[in-house]
């Protein structure tokens, strides 16, 4: 099939058999009035906008992109694919520089990067928080990620000779979270995977996957961003014969997925070579491999499965990893968004609203009170952390914790 036919098929509004269910799992409609809700912003919508473009409608600028309405739509429609590609095609107002800022998380990223304590010391004071609330709408109540003065990218540089010895090798898209706000993640991946005899390698000059571009308005520079992630994945899958694995539900979703679906970016060759890092490691266990776990280890664990998570369906491999692990007590948690969606959520005409729709998960996670909440998503865990004061690690650093 062209790609071409593949993108007008998985956006086939034709297949909607007016059930509202989209309707009825959509987080922002019960918090938001002014969002129409996935059915009439996706494929009722669609017609509209066919017979003409006056019919685009700026509020479904509130979509959350989480996707639960295709999880839950009985007829497969792409619902939230057909919200995104029409706000790709029929949105004309400019990106505000706010939103410029916070798409271009690699060259943030690299600027802060140098000054990371100056830049942690700022972004954590009030004064700061309320002047970019007043200059960029950024709303002031938001906690801002750390930046590590060190990269991921440097260190796992620093070991390639140790990694080039192990006798199985996989390409690792690490993404802007792990090189420029939390290498450990990527340190804690490498530990888990060299303990199953597996040896880590950066891919080429990877880019940041292009999610925060794609909703903030920037589908051009996402367009040549994906592109060039496309020829370093091949170059590692095509050429190198390598899998290549990920540590966040969001990248995976968007490598695999939104580039085709949304972008028009052929990924045919290298799409089933992406995978989960613990899709992989639960693959690797299934098959034989063994890890060696520390004696006393124990620690009360609550996983939360993130939006994109469920759309590809691979939550699963991170609760049975965790379960796994000898000590950990665990408490899988209801199915909910938390409501940040990446950049959403730093917005201030959005923080209402995406607080809101996480009250849930955050009242069920204190009432469980766990060591500590697990989960896939990088942005997740700053909206977990900061509405509850519980700490949030991916699955992969409590493997990696929990071994000798």
């Amino acid at each position: 099939m062209k790609l071409q036919e593949y993108t007008q098929s998985s956006h086939n509004f034709e297949e909607c058999m007016k059930c509202t269910v989209c309707t009825a799992y959509c987080p922002v409609l019960q918090v938001n009035p002014l969002y129409p809700g996935p059915k009439q912003a996706g494929p009722d919508g669609e017609r509209l906008r066919l017979k003409d473009p006056y019919f685009f409608n700026y509020a479904l600028k509130y979509c959350l992109n989480c996707k639960r309405c295709e999880v839950a739509c009985p007829s497969g429609v792409d619902v939230a694919d057909l919200i995104q590609s029409a706000r790709i095609k029929y949105e004309k107002s400019a990106p505000k520089l706010r939103d410029v800022m916070l798409a271009n998380t690699d060259f943030m990223g690299t600027m802060a990067r140098p000054f990371a304590p100056i830049v942690n010391g700022v972004t954590g004071l009030g004064i700061a928080k309320q002047a970019l609330d007043w200059t960029l709408a950024i709303d002031r109540h938001r906690t801002f990620p750390k930046y590590s003065a060190r990269s991921f990218e440097g260190w796992l540089k620093r070991h390639r000779k140790e990694q080039a010895a192990f006798p199985e090798q996989v390409a690792y898209f690490h993404g802007c979270y792990v090189n420029y706000n939390y290498p450990q993640l990527g340190k804690d991946l490498v530990k888990v995977l060299n303990a199953l005899g597996v040896g880590v390698q950066l891919l080429e000059k990877e880019k940041c996957c292009g999610i925060a571009l794609i909703t903030n308005g920037l589908s051009k520079q996402a367009t040549k961003q994906a592109g060039h992630n496309v020829e370093v994945l091949k170059k590692a899958v095509v050429d190198g014969g390598l899998k290549v694995v990920t540590s966040s539900s969001t990248c995976t979703l968007t490598l695999r997925d939104e580039y085709p679906n949304l972008l028009g970016v052929d990924n045919s060759a290298v799409r089933v070579s992406i995978l989960m890092a613990v899709r992989f490691i639960f693959e690797k266990l299934e098959k034989g491999a063994t890890l060696k776990f520390k004696a006393g280890y124990h620690k009360k664990v609550a996983y939360h499965v993130p939006c994109h998570m469920e759309k590809l369906g691979w939550g699963v491999f991170s609760e049975k990893i965790l379960k796994m692990i000898p000590g950990v007590e665990f408490t899988l948690l209801d199915s909910a968004c938390c409501g940040i969606a990446g950049t959403y959520g730093f917005k201030k005409e959005n923080y209402e609203a995406s607080q809101a729709i996480g009250a849930a998960l955050f009242d069920q996670i204190k009432t469980v009170n766990p060591d500590v909440v697990a989960c896939d998503c990088e942005t997740c865990k700053w909206q977990i952390e900061m509405s509850t004061g519980y700490t949030v690690m991916n699955p992969i650093s409590i493997l990696a914790e929990s071994l000798e």
